[in-house]
């Protein structure tokens, strides 16, 4: 027995995302069924639907910053009940015993975690279905509890764009009186500098562009440093502890290295593949500092950080969008032309459902 689902899938890396019926597992003992109200609209969708990965497999329906309501749970299920306000992030399973998934960093379990989409099912050998679709199966341990007070339209992006910049941040113990600066001012970025605003730290937007000034200070930046004035980056040399990088596309890091302080870290949470320029190690010797990369996080984080948002109000600026304007959306990705993350209203693609 199954489920079947309507979502939005590419058929190939040329093709536009169309609608698609499929079919997802019934439940096994320890699993949720979620009504998918929202789904968060991730550069990484448009990466993996354009294969410029190289790991696409293909239908691909996209989506891995999801939040709906449960509305069906298997006979195990001890964490949550039908009606509970819920979210799934970028992964639904690991192994659960490396070392790893035993101290709560799933996203990088030895085994390879299982992606949300564009992955295969550990058990049934099935592939990964997003969240551009009406309703979605997984493990209660890969689901999240999503607080009821926050504007949950606004939620999905945090279970990407938030989590991806809050681990580093809790890693490296970001709080009252760190200095900290962000490069890039997109889905990420403006989460990683709400997010070190409201943990106490004095938080510093790099940018190439004045126009950015405005919306960085009600985001909650204290200052922002044009990257491409030598005297703006000169008066912060040795100043920051941590650099969250953001930057999705090969860039020069070596201008951001000596503003680092003493053992300060440099961490890549938006760039994959290999850097041009090469690093100069000279700063890197003579200050101790450290260029690090993070990926996502964990469970357990996660919940932390939905947690912190709760208590903190803290949501991302979103443009909603219907599911039939997503290729729209696609191509407005690329020309960075959202502030700051799309979201899909599934209602839309309900109704076309029923149609």
């Amino acid at each position: 027995m199954s489920i079947k689902v309507l979502g939005f899938a590419a058929e190939s890396n040329t093709t536009p995302l169309a609608p698609y019926y499929f079919e997802r597992r019934d439940l096994r003992p320890d699993d949720v069924l979620i009504d998918i109200l929202y789904s968060g609209v991730c550069h990484s969708d448009l990466h993996q639907a354009r294969n410029d990965w190289h790991g696409s497999q293909y239908p691909i329906v996209p989506g891995h910053e999801i939040v709906g309501r449960v509305v069906a749970v298997g006979n195990q299920v001890t964490k949550f009940q039908v009606g509970a306000l819920v979210g799934v992030g970028c992964m639904v399973d690991s192994c659960r015993e490396c070392s790893p998934c035993q101290h709560g960093l799933e996203q990088y379990c030895e085994e390879g975690c299982i992606q949300t989409y564009n992955g295969t099912d550990r058990h049934d050998h099935r592939p990964t279905y997003g969240g551009y679709s009406t309703r979605i199966v997984c493990s209660e341990d890969f689901v999240l509890s999503v607080p009821e007070n926050l504007d949950i339209k606004a939620v999905p992006p945090l279970l990407c764009a938030g989590i991806t910049t809050w681990s580093p941040l809790r890693h490296w113990n970001v709080g009252q009186g760190s200095k900290v600066a962000v490069i890039g001012l997109g889905g990420l970025g403006h989460m990683a500098i709400k997010l070190a605003h409201a943990l106490g730290a004095e938080v510093t937007l790099f940018t190439r562009s004045l126009n950015k000034v405005e919306d960085a200070k009600r985001l909650g930046a204290d200052h922002i440093v044009l990257s491409t004035d030598i005297e703006q980056m000169q008066a912060v040399q040795n100043h920051f502890d941590l650099i969250i990088d953001t930057v999705p596309n090969v860039h020069d890091i070596n201008p951001y290295v000596p503003t680092l302080t003493l053992s300060g870290t440099l961490v890549f949470v938006g760039f994959l593949g290999e850097l041009a320029p090469m690093i100069n190690t000279v700063s890197l010797i003579l200050g101790r500092r450290s260029i690090a990369g993070s990926a996502i996080g964990g469970i357990q984080e996660t919940q932390e950080l939905l947690d912190f948002c709760g208590e903190h109000q803290i949501t991302a600026d979103i443009e909603m969008i219907q599911m039939q304007e997503i290729n729209e959306a696609f191509t407005r990705m690329e020309h960075s032309d959202v502030k700051y993350r799309f979201v899909i209203d599934m209602q839309s693609l309900k109704v076309t459902e029923t149609v």
